[in-house]
């Protein structure tokens, strides 16, 4: 495998996976069918798995993780969570932009230490914090205003995935991320619990948090529950809105200005049901990557953000009672 100029301008963007289990063969599949784009190399130290998928992209499976960073001018990193930091610390020392999978470290001195290593080397990071491409998100940010409560439920079924970190970095991460670009502002406190179901690690959590803006945030996260949602609910000033990201729909609730005196309390909350369109949240994701390693310009949901998600994951972690073991 040959070392290329690694300035990204080439007609083509040359990238790389690092890590292609499930999530890492979704971003090969998705750089693969992108246009400017050419997927070079996939790595994985499971050599037969990386061979199976370079033959159906149609790109070669390196041998080294140095022999992939030395042919690609970008990457994505979809290593086991544990794995982050000494990935993404190779990857900035070679001088290669990288998209990391969320969350951006399995603990906050990981995260410290890609950051450190990504400034060092001026590097731009995006973090795969992929809820904020989903169109339904946009479309809540269009209609919020000055947020008071807001509830957040992600649950899922046991998938046998994410078995080396607990549900909060693994799974609550994606809603702490969505809050801090909700609401704003600082966290001044946090309350947490946790229970071990089926792993070695907390399964289900429940933290509340309070900003200093006065607005409460109820964040419940579980991967062992019987079936999936994806549900986040706004109560502001003005209105009641609820989303469900899965089926991309929001729901708004309004006070009217005029009623009929002689209309049931009720009718004066107009409700909007409004249907978002087909979208794929991931393709957006790396083509805004590719995007920012383009131009130059910061990634949509750079490094530091990234790294807020994580210092807040931690400080749920910290505070968080888990009941001991009978």
């Amino acid at each position: 495998m040959s070392s290329g100029d690694s300035t990204g301008k080439a007609s083509r963007l040359r990238v790389g996976v690092v890590g292609v289990g499930y999530l890492g063969e979704l971003h090969a599949r998705k750089y693969a069918a992108l246009p400017g784009v050419q997927l070079v190399a996939v790595y994985d130290i499971d050599c037969e798995r990386a061979e199976a998928v370079a033959r159906r992209y149609g790109c070669a499976a390196a041998g080294e993780l140095d022999e992939l960073l030395e042919c690609v001018d970008a990457l994505s990193i979809a290593v086991p969570t544990a794995a982050h930091a000494e990935v993404a610390c190779r990857a900035a020392a070679a001088g290669r932009p990288m998209l990391i999978e969320k969350p951006l470290a399995g603990s906050l001195a990981d995260g410290e230490r890609i950051a450190a290593a990504a400034r060092r080397a001026g590097v731009a990071v995006q973090v795969g914090h992929l809820e904020r491409f989903n169109p339904v998100f946009a479309e809540l940010r269009r209609v919020l205003n000055r947020p008071r409560f807001v509830e957040c439920h992600r649950l899922s079924p046991y998938a046998g995935r994410g078995g080396d970190t607990d549900v909060v970095f693994e799974v609550m991460i994606h809603d702490l991320d969505l809050l801090a670009h909700l609401v704003g502002g600082d966290v001044c406190g946090v309350e947490a619990i946790g229970v071990p179901v089926l792993s070695d690690f907390v399964d289900i959590a429940n933290a509340r948090l309070r900003f200093d803006s006065g607005c409460i945030a109820n964040v419940t996260a579980s991967r062992v529950s019987l079936k999936r949602e994806r549900k986040l609910r706004v109560f502001q000033p003005d209105a009641y809105v609820s989303i469900d990201f899965d089926n991309r729909r929001l729901v708004i609730a309004e006070r009217r200005e005029k009623t009929v005196p002689s209309e049931s309390p009720m009718s004066a909350i107009a409700v909007e049901e409004r249907q978002l369109a087909e979208a794929d949240p991931l393709a957006e994701e790396i083509e805004a990557f590719v995007a920012a390693v383009r131009s130059g310009e910061p990634p949509k949901v750079g490094l530091e953000e990234g790294l807020a998600a994580l210092r807040l994951a931690d400080r749920v972690v910290a505070s968080m009672d888990v009941p001991a073991a009978e």
